[in-house]
């Protein structure tokens, strides 16, 4: 009796899991969570422009998922630290 082979998947991560693993890298290293909203746009915009330049296999849709991504990703939806002090004081 013989087996059938199952095909094997690749466990080499797609390019918009790797894009998207730099995007998160950079945006640690470059400190943008603390930025302002519109500097995160600012940065986020320069960014993406320059992942896209690196990975030219991704789509422009691939590209717009990982900005909004991204994006997200500044905005905790729990606040840390010192602005997390701002809010309660704001809202008190």
């Amino acid at each position: 009796m013989s087996r059938k082979r199952v095909p094997v998947q690749s466990a080499r991560p797609s390019d918009m899991d790797r894009a998207r693993d730099d995007l998160f890298g950079h945006i640690h290293r470059c400190g943008v969570m603390r930025s302002t909203e519109e500097q995160q746009m600012e940065w986020m915009e320069d960014t993406i422009q320059y992942i896209g330049e690196c990975y030219p296999a991704l789509r422009a849709a691939d590209l717009g998922q990982l900005k909004e991504i991204g994006l997200r990703f500044c905005r905790p939806a729990v606040a840390r630290g010192a602005e997390r002090e701002v809010a309660e004081a704001n809202a008190a």
